[in-house]
């Protein structure tokens, strides 16, 4: 207990710094010291643990050293064949690493290598890729990464310990601002050899998981670089170290990557019975349901299905009545996240937490999931669903510690059960709901006049738009609104296009707006960039609702620095049971497995990754493979 509330007080104090600092100096000569220190006034630091091949987050790793593949790859998988993948986005941009511009996800995760790649049955595990060794500390000050020599870009030429530090540098300046966050944590950069390089922390803001951020580090050429811009956007094809380069962009239409027949990496531990697939063609539709026709007609290779209804009545179509598509349920481990409608407390009419709390009333999921989704998705409880990190239960003596110093963080009925959503699916109980609702928006000085439900002090009626780029959520945006109605609150649901619905997200350009909070097994610094009080104000950043919370701020350093799995329980559920009691979104629902259906000219291995095979409702397919017999 004690050790839990020192965390916290910790925290508090590097509350603000935790932010990250931007710095602008240089690094110069070989030394490569941050700001060219004297050799004589380094920092003395603590001392290594020694190299290792893997990093993990909480324990050691599941895969020891000398390991030949993760052990949900299958290693004799066919290479070659096509696989086509129908995505309901656009882009404009093939650069992931600035704000401006809708770029191509496919760019950042298959052109692009990092220094470790993650694996996907641990929580939080790094191996070797660009960097064949990892170092660091005890207390993780610090951390060393031995560059791999074989380690090449797509071009041929070597990845160096200079491309790496070019690409700290750039991130850091020029980035992202959850780059810029992360790397701006860095004060000094040091190179004990030429295939060695140490960054070194700030000691007033480092935490435990800056160690395996460094290690997710893309690695960018620096020579590319000087002759090209890095902070514009655009559609020349960047040159990355990846598995796969771009072959052809048709911007907002389709995206092609073909396998780089000399990529140096393909034989590493962490890469064997991955990226199997010889070219990989995204095909971009504004529509999920021209995106399913084109599946249907043999147009695309696999179908992520988000829609339950569709899962349960669309599948007889000829090709699926014989068996050459294929549908299968994947079991996952992961976290449900927070697929919701977000609120944008930035807006006035949002900023009581009643009034939040009372649009929550109206949501009757038990409706939807009964007359929409033939039952098949699961109402979304906590931030951390289907976990052991959610806040499902009640508090125990550790959480209530960490909670205890901030006063009225948590509501008592969150304390003690967590938030119980409330239970809806007909007229009597919909009916008990709405009245709740009122209530709580009297409170917050609303009232009901000539049927419309105003702020009685000025005299401003209750009115918001619901942002949408997508058919599929606009059902649930148009059951909110009719029920809204029935008690005078005015809403207008607007759907646009990808390209307007970034850019208004990003500028925080919205009242309310459907989001998918990714859930994660090993929780830590992304929850700064989603929930902290510094990223509300920065445009760019995942903190759409403008969450401003001490408590949240301190919570999200704890998770950051937990050293044990119980720690990080400890602080996740607080941070889970502080953000469901500000009644930030309208949680939504989950579903415990991946539903994908496939034509039979691709497979997968018998085992499923912990983590499953989709992110939001992009499907990963790095252990899939092409199977021309089938």
């Amino acid at each position: 207990m004690q050790r839990l509330l020192g965390i916290a007080m910790g925290a508090w104090a590097g509350l603000w710094l935790a932010g990250g600092i931007a710095l602008a100096q240089e690094i110069q000569g070989p030394g490569l010291l941050l700001g060219a220190t004297p050799e004589s006034e380094l920092r003395e630091l603590s001392p290594g643990t020694g190299f290792r091949h893997a990093i993990a987050m909480h324990g050691e790793p599941r895969h020891s050293a000398g390991f030949t593949h993760f052990s949900y790859a299958e290693p004799l998988a066919t290479a070659g064949g096509e696989l086509v993948v129908p995505d309901v986005d656009t882009f404009d941009s093939l650069n992931p690493f600035i704000i401006t511009g809708t770029p191509a996800w496919p760019v950042y995760y298959y052109v692009f290598d990092r220094l470790m790649a993650r694996s996907g049955d641990e929580a939080f595990t790094l191996y070797g890729q660009i960097a064949e060794a990892v170092e660091m500390p005890d207390d993780r000050s610090w951390v060393s990464f031995r560059i791999d020599p074989r380690a090449r870009f797509a071009d041929g030429t070597p990845i160096t310990v200079d491309d790496v530090i070019f690409s700290w540098e750039t991130f850091r300046t020029e980035g992202r601002p959850n780059m810029r966050n992360y790397y701006g944590r860095v004060v000094e950069v040091r190179r004990p050899d030429e295939r060695t390089v140490q960054f070194v922390f700030d000691p007033e803001s480092v935490n435990r998981e800056l160690p395996l951020i460094m290690g997710l580090m893309p690695v960018i050429s620096e020579a590319y670089y000087t002759e090209h811009v890095f902070d514009e956007t655009t559609l020349e094809p960047p040159l990355g170290s990846g598995p796969y380069v771009i072959t052809e962009v048709d911007a907002g239409a389709r995206l092609v990557l073909e396998r780089n027949p000399n990529y140096w990496a393909r034989e590493l531990p962490a890469n064997v019975g991955h990226h199997n697939f010889e070219r990989i063609t995204y095909d971009y539709y504004r529509d999920r349901n021209a995106a399913f026709e084109a599946f249907k007609a043999g147009e695309a290779s696999v179908w992520p299905e988000d829609d339950a209804g569709r899962w349960a009545t669309s599948y007889n179509f000829p090709a699926a009545r014989t068996g050459r598509v294929l549908r299968h349920e994947f079991a996952h481990g992961r976290p449900s996240g927070m697929y919701s409608f977000v609120f944008n407390t930035r807006r006035g009419m949002f900023a009581d937490p009643r009034v939040r709390e009372a649009i929550t009333l109206a949501f009757d999921f038990d409706w939807i999931n009964a007359n929409l989704f033939h039952n098949s998705y699961v109402r979304t409880r906590s931030y951390w669903d289907n976990s052991d990190l959610g806040a499902l239960a009640r508090a125990d003596m550790r959480e209530r510690i960490l909670i205890g110093r901030f006063s009225g963080a948590v509501r008592d009925d969150v304390l003690e059960q967590g938030w119980v959503p409330p239970w809806g699916g007909d007229r009597t109980r919909l009916r008990d709901n709405l009245r709740a609702a009122v209530g709580l928006l009297s409170d917050a000085g609303y009232g009901v006049r000539n049927g419309a439900m105003v702020n009685l002090l000025t005299g401003e009626p209750l009115r918001f738009e619901i942002m949408l780029k997508n058919r599929t959520e606009e059902r649930l945006a148009l059951n909110l609104r009719d029920t809204l109605e029935n008690i005078g609150v005015e809403v207008q649901v607007r759907l646009v296009d990808a390209s307007q619905f970034t850019a208004r997200a990003q500028t925080f350009d919205f009242d309310m707006m459907p989001f998918r909070y990714t859930g994660s097994l090993s929780p830590g610094n992304e929850q700064a960039f989603r929930y902290g009080s510094r990223e509300a104000t920065i445009e760019g950043t995942f903190n759409y609702a403008g969450v401003q919370s001490a408590a949240v701020d301190v919570f999200i350093d704890s998770i950051s620095n937990a050293r044990t799995r119980e720690e990080l329980q400890t602080s996740t559920r607080a941070l889970d049971r502080t953000l469901l009691s500000g009644f930030y979104v309208v949680p939504l629902y989950h579903q415990t497995a991946d539903r994908i259906a496939y034509w039979g000219e691709i497979d997968h291995p018998e085992d499923t990754p912990l983590t499953g095979y989709l992110q939001g409702t992009r499907f990963r397919h790095e252990t899939w493979w092409y199977t021309p017999d089938n």
